[in-house]
């Protein structure tokens, strides 16, 4: 068959254009592939309880559920080197990509199409990708993919083998009758293939006695199996790859050419050559922020000794030494700088990149959350540092005194994300540090990992110049869980400026005394209430108003005594609020609950 090839680009050209406006369940699909197939690598490179390995398999869960919950499933048919669902092109190899393609591994392992049903479990997922890339140690390595597959008897996940094709074309003389194409048909090929079944099933006696010797005949003329021919769409798609190869990135055309010197050289001082060679690969790919051919060089790297089993142990060295020279500060500041200079770069691959370095890499990865200068890259790299430090935390212990308050309040975020209490000390010293952010920070790291006690780091931040970070401490000393003494809440009581808080304020101290000393800061209240005022009357006076009503709610003895005294001694609206104090507290005393506000 020919065709003239001019015709077939343009015959490509305007299907590739048809297809530009895709409906949202294939943009879906393909979303969900390019996860697939990332995942799968990963899981094969680094293993199955890897960082990477476990955030790309979550990440696929959480994608491929949203999809089976609104589509219902997932189907797709397998060729060779591409994958199709609704007759387009969702899932194709990368060139060369061989026995790495999920297309070609489904293909050869006989797999025609598979279809991923709604209700697919995270374990059932975890199966179905043990099953594409069994694990070294498996005793089912030399399984394929079907026979793995339908010894778990997985009732979300369904196919259809080649096998099945070849003997259902044998039964039909030749080819598949099916009602209606793939294309124009909502029901899957094994559906399809079902209903065909059945259908020669109950038609079988009448079908052969009407086709009589004719149709016999014609049968003994074909082979029953499915054959293949080449469109003038391949053609044209032969054509396309031949172009894309004369244009190919010269950055990719030495890196293939690496690779194949790296597969096959034998000459012990090349391969020490080329380790080397490696290494200036590498960071040159991070001064170029190119984070995605970076993430497969790690993982091609990561793999040479399976590919590589006869290295020696100087090249395995040189291979250890590159791996795990990935956090080196020069690579980490190397990374800052492109960062720093394209701030609105794409990142993707950047975040696998930092979660291949190892601990050591830790205070490198601190320099960087503390240089970079976009909140989204700052955020990138505290979460890489959630994962490498966690179990080498003093780097990060050791930066809080760092002046940067945006540096500092990643640090409080990746400390109390942690939340282990250990880390209070350290963090309960930032408690005058000059941000007001980083300050409430505190307030709130205070309250998760010193939720009771002693309160007096939080009594000083009662007096801080923040409103809020003021709150934020009275709310916890109002919990009643901490304890203070009267003689640490006396420089603030006693201070001028005191009277000149708002009323809520000066309420919301009162309720934070009485929580924290009882019955030790009764004094200070009665003599509020009796003593005469020649200046700031009327707000010593609205003080001892808010004192009795204090008074009321602490409801000891030695507070009904003071509020006693104060209906006597006091001014008229001082007597009038400690009667109704003295009534509130008498109904506490009896278990009735108060009907008044409470503050």
């Amino acid at each position: 068959m020919t065709t003239d090839l001019k015709t077939a680009q343009e015959m490509m050209a305007a299907a590739v254009a048809a297809r530009a406006a895709e409906d949202p369940e294939l943009v879906s699909v393909k979303r969900v592939l390019k996860l697939l197939d990332k995942t799968a690598k990963s899981n094969r490179t680094y293993g199955t309880t890897n960082p990477v390995a476990l955030k790309f398999t979550q990440q696929l869960f959480e994608e491929l559920s949203n999809h089976l919950t609104t589509y219902s499933r997932l189907a797709f048919l397998v060729q060779r080197s591409e994958l199709l669902c609704k007759d387009h092109v969702v899932y194709q190899a990368e060139k060369d990509g061989g026995s790495e393609s999920i297309a070609f591994k489904l293909y050869a392992d006989g797999i025609r199409e598979l279809v991923l049903h709604e209700g697919l479990t995270q374990e059932e997922l975890s199966v179905f990708l043990t099953s594409l890339w069994s694990d070294a140690d498996s005793n089912e390595d030399d399984d394929d993919i079907v026979t793995r597959l339908w010894s778990r008897n997985l009732s979300t996940i369904t196919l259809v083998t080649a096998e099945e094709l070849s003997k259902s074309s044998a039964g039909n003389d030749g080819f598949i009758r099916l009602d209606g194409s793939m294309s124009s048909s909502d029901s899957t090929l094994r559906e399809l293939l079902d209903r065909e079944r059945e259908r020669t099933k109950r038609h079988g006696a009448g079908t052969d006695s009407e086709g009589g010797g004719s149709g016999n005949a014609k049968s003994r003329f074909q082979s029953g199996l499915a054959g293949y021919e080449v469109t003038e769409e391949e053609l044209a798609i032969l054509a396309q790859e031949i172009e894309a190869e004369r244009k190919q990135d010269s950055l990719m055309y030495i890196l293939d050419m690496l690779t194949a010197i790296l597969a096959s050289e034998k000459s012990p001082g090349l391969l020490t050559k080329l380790f080397s060679l490696w290494g200036n690969v590498v960071e040159s790919l991070l001064r170029e922020g190119k984070w995605t051919v970076l993430e497969n060089v790690l993982s091609l790297l990561h793999e040479t000794d399976a590919v590589r089993p006869d290295l020696g142990e100087e090249h395995k060295q040189q291979l250890a030494s590159l791996l795990n020279g990935l956090g080196r500060t020069e690579r980490v500041k190397a990374i800052e700088g492109y960062l720093n200079r394209s701030p609105e770069a794409d990142v993707e691959g950047l975040s696998t990149i930092l979660l291949l370095m190892k601990p050591d890499a830790v205070p490198a990865l601190c320099s960087l959350l503390a240089n970079v200068t976009s909140p989204a890259h700052q955020a990138m790299v505290a979460e890489a540092l959630m994962t490498l430090a966690k179990e080498h935390p003093d780097p990060l212990v050791r930066a809080l005194s760092d002046r940067r308050p945006a540096y500092v309040r990643n640090l409080l975020s990746i400390l109390i994300k942690w939340n282990s209490p250990n880390f209070i000390e350290p963090i309960e010293k930032l408690t005058r540090y000059p941000d007001a952010q980083v300050r409430r920070e505190v307030v709130r790291a205070i309250g998760l990992f010193r939720p009771s006690g002693n309160g007096t780091k939080l009594v000083s931040l009662t007096d801080d110049e923040d409103e809020n970070v003021r709150f934020a401490s009275l709310k916890l000393l109002m919990s009643g869980q901490y304890t203070v003494p009267f003689s640490l809440w006396s420089p603030l009581l006693l201070e001028e400026g005191f009277m000149d808080r708002p009323i809520s304020e000066r309420r919301a101290v009162f309720q934070a005394v009485r929580a924290t000393c009882g019955d030790e800061a009764v004094p200070y209240w009665q003599d509020l209430m009796t003593e005469w005022a020649w200046m700031n009357r009327r707000k010593k006076e609205e003080l001892a108003v808010i004192g009795a009503e204090t008074l009321g709610k602490l409801a000891t003895p030695a507070a009904i005594a003071a509020l006693s005294l104060g209906a006597k001694k006091g001014s008229a609206a001082v007597r009038q609020a400690c009667t109704a104090a003295l009534s509130q507290a008498q109904r506490l005393q009896r278990g009735i609950p108060s009907t008044g506000t409470s503050h």
